[in-house]
């Protein structure tokens, strides 16, 4: 499991990164546990959560319950130097959460020292926005964005409240880094500049959806991605497991996903079936496991993307964190390609 830098902050982070949203719905406590100790055995020392977690759904008697699995275990294993740990402030607009409140600096702040207090630790290594106050065209809102009714003169001074209070907390040693997740273009360059202009924490990551099914990253976000070192932190890389093929033939399978969230968030359209069934052939033509094709995929693009691999067995994470073996040859990477054209945004 290779080492890659994490921006320009100077953490250094395993090439596969573990994610933690189903431990206290899908996954108890002690499922949780052994999840992380298969991955750190496997190489991975970067842990991603939120302060909603856990989701699937997400439920106001849960809310923050993934933090204190998470901090249980560091406290158990006595290793959180060992760990890179990421968090996120959940953004506005969802009253099961702080009542709809959106993001601010003091909000930032009260939120982080909740989420040290959950984790058990006095510091968080990435500390993100997990969607911006303005709303964003992530979770297929792309279909319908609308960019003209945002206000510059809003969102501007909204920044420099966050970074401006983010300065204090990376000075108090609270935070290590900042990072932004489900963001835009646009945004992210407004944060990168303010950043620049005041010495305020710049934008060390983000954390974006991607996978062969949505390729929304490719284009603008890639482009000031490679000119601004922001590597990308990529979810639902395989699209909440649909390019498993688990789902094919429009199946919910027991103890999936599918069962709480039939449509997986939008993802379950007429053309991703024949997507998926384009994929998988051209894994099973070059002997690969579907899973760590598309994992792998997302490792082979020329920007630096980090996958964030979760599971509900340690069989599907032993095999998902596999892909850190295996490298695409040009001949796969063509085959892909001729997919996509085939089969652009499938949902």
């Amino acid at each position: 499991m290779r080492r890659l830098p994490l921006g320009r902050s100077g953490i250094m982070v395993s090439e596969y990164c573990l994610g933690s949203m189903t431990w206290g719905s899908q996954n108890t406590e002690a499922e949780g546990h052994a999840q992380m100790d298969l991955a750190r055995d496997m190489g991975v020392n970067f842990i991603d959560t939120a302060e909603m977690y856990p989701t699937n759904p997400v439920r106001a008697e849960t809310i923050g319950h993934t933090e204190e699995i998470i901090g249980s275990w560091l406290s158990a294993r006595g290793n959180r130097a060992d760990v890179v740990l990421a968090t996120k402030v959940s953004g506005g607009g969802r009253d099961i959460i702080r009542d709809g409140e959106m993001i601010s600096g003091p909000v930032l702040r009260r939120c982080a020292e909740d989420s040290l207090r959950r984790l058990g630790t006095d510091y968080i290594d990435l500390y993100q926005l997990h969607w911006p106050n303005r709303g964003s065209y992530h979770f297929r809102q792309n279909w319908g964005f609308d960019p003209s009714q945002q206000r510059r003169d809003e969102v501007i001074p909204h920044m420099q409240d966050v970074l401006s209070e983010a300065a204090k907390l990376v000075a108090e040693g609270k935070i290590r880094a900042f990072g932004l997740s489900n963001e835009s273009a646009w945004g992210t360059a407004q944060w990168l500049r303010l950043a620049e202009l005041n010495g305020w924490p710049r934008v060390s990551a983000i954390q974006n959806e991607y996978s062969l099914l949505n390729r929304l990253f490719d284009t603008d976000m890639a482009e000031l991605c490679h000119h601004e070192d922001v590597p990308l932190l990529a979810y639902s890389p395989l699209a909440t497991g649909v390019l498993s093929g688990k789902y094919a033939g429009d199946v919910t399978p027991d103890n999936t996903r599918r069962v709480a969230t039939p449509d997986l968030g939008g993802r379950i359209t007429k053309q991703v079936f024949p997507a998926v069934a384009a994929y998988l052939r051209v894994a099973a033509d070059h002997g690969l496991d579907p899973c760590q094709m598309a994992l792998a995929f997302c490792r082979s693009r020329p920007v630096p993307v980090i996958p964030i691999v979760g599971a509900t067995t340690l069989a599907q994470l032993k095999t998902n964190l596999g892909a850190a073996d295996v490298v695409l040859s040009p001949e796969v990477i063509a085959e892909i390609e001729a997919v996509r054209r085939d089969h652009p945004q499938p949902f």
